[in-house]
């Protein structure tokens, strides 16, 4: 399960910036997730609640931002959606796309007292 490992880097992220700012108490973590990075919610949250116990983010809330799976197509310039991983430009059919966004697995912001 991966996501007890992504859970982990996110409470070290947290954790390192409470105290590099005296802070006693994380709130809440916004987290970017793209849609393709293949990440399972629940058992990320699952993960996350259970490493938090006993820490300073026991009790923190995880906010989740969801990020569609954007590409643009080198050809037509044309930005969509790409649904069921197919990267087949809708509107000139070429394959030569650069994604623009679903990709993200970050740390948007930390709230701390």
């Amino acid at each position: 399960m991966h996501e007890m490992a992504i859970a982990e880097g996110i409470l070290d992220i947290a954790l390192d910036y409470a105290k590099q700012n005296a802070a006693k108490k994380i709130n809440e973590i916004g987290l970017l997730l793209g849609e393709m990075s293949g990440v399972e919610v629940d058992s990320l949250e699952f993960s996350f609640n259970m490493l938090v116990q006993g820490t300073i983010a026991e009790g923190a809330q995880l906010k989740i931002k969801h990020v569609p799976l954007v590409g643009r197509c080198s050809k037509c310039g044309r930005e969509y959606h790409i649904e069921h991983y197919d990267f087949w430009c809708p509107e000139c059919e070429n394959g030569v796309l650069t994604t623009i966004s679903g990709r993200e697995m970050q740390v948007e912001y930390l709230e701390v007292d």
